[in-house]
């Protein structure tokens, strides 16, 4: 049977009012923001057109108060002279909005943003808003700076505090486009800005009303030349109109008349990244009484199909029966439990009061879970012992080598392979979005429970990189920028081919080596450390690499340039809305120095959403963006299809491809490696155990 794909939606057009998307991006009206936020896991692609402005923006909720999302403007009138001809200008930026109180019943919902924060700050701008519900309407006022607050209605009341709010500085442009402008922040003249949005008779059509404080007389100035005055585009009035109509719960259409003279037209897709979720066709838990099977070997390959643990070894010591496995299809591993201990009840001698699971992933031990055998049995047939079993669970950090009599020991050797399609992009530069679609087959063997050799071929279907020209104004060596020309010359590829070995040292104190064609633009060898305590919500990590570029045809010849690269790096599991925080510190592709800060956030589901910038010493060498960043949606392949699997996809958009920053694309990192060290979500998973 085909997979079936099973989308949360967003709430239905009835439940919608004030939640929409804005032409910007970012829940808002339609110039103009509202204090509202979006459901939590909420994911929005906007594109819209007020003319001469085309606007793109993806959008996300991370948390219930926090929405964070990055966006394309493209300018039509206003072509940018580059050493590939001329191209329409495209303006990228990052827009926040943090809530700052919630809604009461005489309080409204408050909210602080910002938009194009690290961009050029073109259309950069600040504010402060607030939304409140009366009945089928809801009515938002806010106080806007920069873009939003040029007509001026009065002068900056945070000039109190100080003369240097009283005048915006200049937006930024050319070489030092990206750079943080803390100086231009809640600066300048203010203006008032808000709106009515009303839930008609028929649900799927909302209208709205909106007032700008942007008077479109300071438009930004793209010709980057100080001495050049900015332009002003014609406006006949500050009011806007404009209609939502909701095709689906996740498809919206959007229009309007602005400035009194020009036509709006927009769209929305949305999905809820908390709720993607598929109605899982696993085979069921094996009977808790069912007749034993032939011999041990039948029980470890059971044990594979049915509770997703590819054994290694299976051991009895005295009233302890231990397997030590890898999991292989659930991710959580008290599914895996659950359903093994049904497994191993029936196969067990009488005289076994314990099972333990002792987990491995390539090699490497990450912890033990140890169940009481008659609680499981019991939890089994009686949905109220199972909290009782549930209380007499424990886990540990792996200690000793297991002992005992040696049931079942499987042969590390052993060789898998898949296929599959992929796409690659390179978007956000001024030759537009580049594509490859490809096909990929992907092998691997296992020499021992230590080492593995692994490598993807990867074939084009499709691409319209014929479209591809190097524009990139920067002094460092071309270490990523040269992307179109790997894309485009290997209709057929090597995109990896490494030999990787794990080890241990001690019980905390991981390490890994591997050595090959590590990625599609490099060959190299290299090796990481990584200390992760047993669930600890610290982790230190440190890798080191020697790589030379490939050549672009993508087969075994290589480059002149060589280089080495390699970072510190700390993991944090904050314990705050399930965020977890990454700094790496070291030294980049390109030779130069810096630091590398991600922020994500899992949902209960296991998607993972995140961000994250860069920033070096290249200064003036760095060229376009001044520092770099992206924004990246990791899904549980199980989130798609009707049988369970431990795979991820990740789905990551970064505004230009830039060689300062840039770092190794190593396939594999011990971190992902050891994800199951921590319990994470394990107890309150618990109860799908059984299913």
């Amino acid at each position: 049977m085909a997979p079936m794909l099973l989308w949360m939606a967003s709430p239905t057009s009835a439940n919608n009012l004030g939640s929409g998307q804005s032409d910007f991006g970012g829940v808002g009206l339609m110039q103009t923001p509202t204090a509202r936020m979006a459901q939590l896991g909420n994911f929005a692609f906007n594109a819209s057109r007020t003319d001469p402005y085309r606007r793109y923006s993806i959008f996300v909720q991370p948390t219930d108060w926090l929405e964070i999302g990055f966006r394309y403007v493209e300018v039509e009138d206003l072509p940018r002279v580059t050493i590939s001809g001329d191209r329409t200008y495209l303006d990228k930026g990052i827009d926040a909005k943090l809530r700052l109180s919630q809604e009461s019943r005489f309080f409204p919902e408050i909210s602080l943003g910002m938009r194009d924060v690290g961009g050029t700050t073109l259309f950069g701008a600040e504010y402060l808003v607030a939304s409140k519900r009366w009945h089928d309407f809801d009515l938002s006022l806010g106080l806007g700076w920069g873009y939003l607050g040029t007509r001026d209605d009065f002068d900056n009341p945070l000039s109190l505090a100080g003369n240097s709010f009283k005048t915006r500085p200049e937006g930024v442009g050319g070489d030092e486009a990206g750079d943080f402008n803390i100086n231009q922040l809640f600066s300048g003249p203010v203006a008032v800005f808000g709106g009515i949005e009303y839930q008609t008779p028929w649900d799927p059509l909302i209208l709205q009303l909106e007032y700008e404080g942007n008077d479109y007389s300071n438009e930004p100035d793209f010709s980057f030349d100080p001495d050049t005055p900015s332009f002003s585009r014609e406006i006949n009035s500050p009011f806007n109109f404009g209609i939502r109509y909701s095709v689906s719960n996740n498809f919206e259409l959007r229009a309007g008349w602005q400035r009194g003279n020009t036509a709006m037209a927009g769209l929305t897709f949305s999905t809820n990244l908390a709720g993607l979720s598929q109605v899982k066709r696993d085979p069921p838990p094996a009977h808790i009484n069912a007749p034993p099977e032939q011999d041990w070997p039948a029980v470890a390959a059971k044990l594979q199909e049915n509770a997703g643990i590819r054994v290694n070894e299976i051991r009895q010591d005295g009233e302890e029966l231990i397997v030590t496995g890898e999991p292989v299809t659930f991710r959580n591993l008290a599914k895996s439990e659950g359903r093994a201990g049904r497994i191993l009840h029936a196969n067990a001698d009488e005289a076994v009061d314990t099972f333990h699971y002792r987990w491995q992933n390539r090699g490497l031990g990450l912890r033990e879970d140890v169940h009481d055998r008659s609680t499981l049995v019991t939890a089994t047939t009686s949905q109220d012992a199972e909290t009782a079993h549930r209380y007499g669970i424990y886990s540990r950090a792996l200690l000793d080598e297991p002992s005992g009599d040696l049931l079942y020991q499987d042969d590390p050797k052993r060789f898998s392979w898949s296929t599959g399609p992929a796409i690659e992009q390179n978007f956000g530069g001024p030759d537009g979005y580049l594509y490859r679609l490809s096909a990929f087959a992907s092998a691997e063997y296992t020499t021992d429970s230590n080492g593995w050799l692994s490598g993807s071929l990867t074939a084009t279907l499709a691409d319209n990189l014929d479209k591809y020209e190097y524009i990139a104004d920067s002094d460092l060596p071309r270490v990523r920028t040269h992307i179109g020309d790997y894309l485009a010359e290997a209709d057929v590829g090597i995109s990896n081919l490494q030999y990787t070995r794990t080890a241990e040292f001690g019980d905390d104190l991981y390490a890994m080596g591997y050595g090959g064609l590590l990625e599609t633009m490099y060959a190299g060898a290299g090796g990481e450390l990584l200390y992760r305590p047993f669930n600890s919500d610290l982790a230190l990590g440190l890798d080191m690499n020697w790589v030379q570029q490939r050549e672009f045809d993508q087969q075994f010849g290589l480059r002149d340039y060589n280089t080495w690269t390699g970072h510190a790096t700390a993991y944090w599991e904050t314990g705050f809305e399930d965020m977890l925080a990454q700094l790496s510190v070291g030294r980049y592709l390109a030779g130069d120095y810096g630091a590398t800060l991600d922020v994500s956030r899992e949902f209960d589901n296991g998607v993972r959403v995140g961000a994250w910038t860069t920033f070096t010493d290249a200064g003036d060498a760095y060229g376009e963006g001044s520092f770099d960043k992206a924004f990246y949606v990791s899904i549980p392949l199980d989130a798609f299809f009707v049988r369970s699997s431990r795979g991820r996809s990740t789905i990551a958009w970064q505004p230009l491809t830039r060689d300062g920053g840039a770092r190794l694309h190593r396939q594999y990192q011990l971190y992902g490696i050891t994800n199951d060290r921590d319990l994470g979500r394990y107890w309150e998973d618990y109860t799908d155990s059984w299913d």
